[in-house]
């Protein structure tokens, strides 16, 4: 099966904790594709988020879309097996928080999620060849893991540009995803160079009306 073309994934981190459950039904109703679950453990990166608990709170509350977690955590084994058994569809993490990239990505496939390998921005991607045919996603940072709502940094394009064309020479099926500063105004800089998955947090959850929000970056997608 042909992977869909674009999709668009809001950010839980710029959603409003209170009303989790009602901010998820209204951003899927809105037209979003997939929840993307940003997991921060103030030691890889200098925040704290969420745990397993809350991926499964939303499968509880009815969630039913896939759920994209982004593990921004160090050491990440112990937690696979939370996250996969609490409804992670994608498992996304850092090469550089293991010395076992392949054995986290075979780990997390056996637990029944799809792997992901995510880049910050200063992070070289010369492992990505070699583990290209075991990974369902590459994650390109496009601000510094840790914080939402920072801007966009255009120099991660490049990046972009030499994953798009790794994943091309494989042959596979691979989204290639986007993190950080998404939106009207650079969404399109990111299709160009080649990502076909877009997190977006507080372009989205910011916004006063989501299905506008989500209609008209829908609208740059598909016209570009």
């Amino acid at each position: 099966m042909n992977k869909p073309r674009y999709i668009i994934a809001p950010s839980i981190l710029s959603a409003d904790f209170a009303r989790l459950g009602e901010e998820i039904d209204n951003v899927l109703l809105a037209g979003a594709d997939w929840i993307h679950v940003d997991v921060m453990d103030n030691h890889f990166v200098p925040n704290l988020t969420m745990g397993p608990f809350i991926v499964k709170c939303l499968r509880d509350y009815g969630i039913t879309a896939p759920l994209d977690v982004h593990l921004m955590i160090e050491p990440i084994e112990s937690l696979i097996e939370p996250f996969a058994k609490a409804g992670a569809t994608y498992i996304t993490f850092h090469t550089e928080a293991t010395r076992n990239p392949r054995d986290i990505i075979q780990r997390i496939r056996e637990f029944g999620c799809k792997p992901g390998i995510a880049y910050n921005p200063p992070a070289p991607i010369d492992n990505l060849e070699d583990l290209i045919d075991d990974i369902d996603m590459v994650l390109i940072m496009s601000v510094h893991a840790g914080f939402g709502g920072q801007s966009f940094m255009p120099e991660t394009l490049n990046k972009v540009r030499q994953a798009a064309e790794i994943i091309k020479l494989s042959g596979k099926s691979i989204r290639l995803e986007i993190d950080g500063g998404i939106n009207a105004n650079t969404i399109g800089l990111a299709l160009e160079a080649g990502a076909d998955t877009f997190v977006m947090g507080s372009a989205i959850f910011g916004a006063e009306n989501y299905a506008e929000t989500i209609e008209k970056v829908r609208k740059i997608l598909n016209f570009s």
